[in-house]
């Protein structure tokens, strides 16, 4: 099977799986090495944001899906008329961003880094699948530790959680006396 065979094959797979599939489970059904798969599917990912086809592949960990491109957002909704997608409010991003950077950690330990309770917030998050239960701690009450999953990854355009901003870039402080300002 030569490489213009396994890549109509590999974007068969991607698009009838909808779901994201892992480099090793592709590799297992094409029969081939990982990393002749991968090298075929880095040329895909060039191709198509090269020709900026309607389509993109998308990379998660090791993981590949099909997408249509962001910025053709606006055609495509109205095509499916999605009904009460809501974004996510402050305080739900806030509380993302605390688990997504501090993980794993307690419902508790966010709410005082918040100042608030976020149990409301943490329920959307973990409905919307951004966020999961990662255990219990082994002290009294035995408190869930929550982390983000690859939803969020994938919800934010990340290959992993190396690719966050550095924390430390962000001016909170200044942000902070903006926001009592308000």
């Amino acid at each position: 099977m030569n490489d213009k065979e396994i890549r109509s094959i590999v974007e068969a797979l991607l698009f009838i799986w909808g779901d994201p599939l892992s480099l090793k489970d592709i590799s297992k059904i094409l029969e081939i090495e990982e990393h002749h798969v991968k090298k075929i599917l880095d040329q895909m990912m060039d191709e198509f944001n090269y020709n900026r086809r309607g389509l993109k592949i998308v990379r998660t960990k090791n993981n590949y899906q099909l997408t249509t491109r962001p910025e053709h957002y606006q055609w495509i909704s109205k095509l499916s008329q999605e009904k009460n997608k809501k974004n996510l409010s402050t305080a739900a991003l806030e509380t993302l961003s605390i688990i997504a950077y501090k993980q794993p950690i307690t419902k508790s330990e966010i709410g005082a880094i918040r100042g608030v309770r976020s149990d409301k917030a943490i329920e959307t998050l973990l409905n919307k699948d951004l966020i999961k239960e990662k255990g219990r701690l082994d002290r009294t009450g035995r408190p869930i530790i929550y982390g983000t999953t690859d939803e969020f990854l994938k919800y934010f355009g990340l290959d992993d959680l190396d690719d966050l901003p550095d924390i430390n870039n962000f001016d909170i402080e200044s942000t902070e006396i903006e926001r009592k300002g308000e």
